[in-house]
């Protein structure tokens, strides 16, 4: 299983197992490419759907995903500048101007941590709670929508690979049931 790892912008993630391109690498599979391409046409399109709704009410698409960042944030997790820059996958710098950004326009404020005066907290305003609720409700509606296209696109994918990787250790068994 990918161990998570430090990414060159500080945030958590999964570690690729191997390189992107490999030398060894087997002879490209059109059917797997084709199927990898669908997957990411269904992510863009729904992604540009969300960006187009964002913008709607007023926001930048990172604001949006900022708002639901800190609004969602996992149970167990604070919702600090640092923890919402590793589950955005932004550098901390970049993550404190989308924060001042967020908070000039009333949606987010800063607070402090009555269990750690040291830290600083974020929340989502009244009036960010009332432009999260609609843009949730709106994405929900869309993946209503779109979500079967993308989770058959996924599935086509993982499918394959594991018929292939059925296929492989046949065929690895076989030689050594050979040798």
């Amino acid at each position: 299983m990918a161990r998570p790892s430090q990414s060159w912008h500080g945030a958590r993630t999964r570690r690729v197992q191997t390189a992107p391109y490999d030398a060894g690498a087997r002879k490209l599979d059109l059917a797997h490419l084709r199927r990898l391409a669908e997957f990411r046409f269904q992510l863009r399109r729904f992604l540009h759907v969300s960006q187009a709704a964002a913008e709607r009410v007023g926001l930048h698409n990172q604001q949006y995903q900022m708002l639901q960042c800190v609004g969602g944030m996992p149970e167990g997790m604070t919702p600090t500048i640092a923890n919402v820059a590793e589950r955005m996958l932004l550098k901390h710098n970049s993550a404190v101007e989308l924060v001042d950004r967020t908070i000039e326009q009333g949606l987010l404020r800063r607070s402090g941590d009555e269990a750690d005066h040291r830290r600083i907290l974020l929340r989502v305003t009244p009036q960010g709670e009332r432009i999260l609720a609609a843009l949730a409700e709106f994405h929900t509606r869309e993946l209503q929508q779109s979500g079967p296209e993308l989770v058959s696109a996924l599935d086509g994918i993982l499918r394959s690979t594991r018929r292939g990787a059925t296929r492989r250790d046949l065929k690895s068994r076989q030689r050594k049931a050979v040798a």
